[in-house]
């Protein structure tokens, strides 16, 4: 694709919260004819998640938090229940994931398995997202979790069954894409 692609123009339009960049460039079709086009990429890192799950009890470790895009976006009271998730922030994923499992949920985990990447908006936003599972048990518990308050994170810590957690996907009431697909991989190759 390097050789398709030619950029023209880049143009940064916000460097707030993170980096919206407005990009001009010939794209070489698959006709032989270039054509020019212009797109918006929000740039805020790439993140990682986590499915805490307890084999013995069917059970997992879900976060319940406040998220303004999803309300202004009609989430009625802006709540989304999700995986503990975090951005690298210059760490490797497995650190990373490790440390954002401990301030959210409460729970201490050691081993954490890498189970697939994904883009999770690739029409806009040029986040790639680790996912990653990990065991827990009441030993796993060193604190109540509930994020880091001068991040702005107000964290419920929900403990649900993979059972309630497929009825909760299919009413609605767990809407977050990350978390649907963690809880998917969970029913078909960990709870199975």
């Amino acid at each position: 694709m390097h050789d398709r692609i030619r950029i023209q123009k880049v143009e940064t339009l916000s460097n707030d919260w993170y980096v919206l960049k407005k990009t001009t460039f010939d794209f070489l079709r698959k006709n032989g004819e270039w054509q020019t086009q212009s797109r918006e990429t929000y740039d805020r890192g790439n993140g990682a998640t986590i499915l805490l799950y307890n084999l013995e009890k069917r059970t997992v470790i879900l976060t319940r938090q406040f998220r303004f895009p999803a309300f202004v976006n009609g989430l009625e009271e802006g709540l989304l229940i999700e995986t503990a998730a975090g951005l690298l922030d210059q760490a490797s994923p497995e650190e990373r994931i490790k440390q954002e499992a401990e301030e959210e949920t409460g729970y201490r985990v050691t081993q954490v398995r890498k189970v697939f990447e994904a883009y999770m908006s690739p029409g806009s936003v040029t986040e790639k997202l680790y996912f990653f599972v990990a065991e827990y048990d009441a030993g796993s518990k060193v604190n109540d979790g509930g994020g880091v308050e001068n991040e702005g994170e107000d964290i419920e810590v929900l403990e649900y069954s993979i059972k309630d957690c497929m009825g909760m996907i299919a009413t609605g009431e767990i809407k977050d894409g990350k978390t649907i697909m963690l809880l998917q991989y969970a029913a078909l190759n960990i709870f199975h």
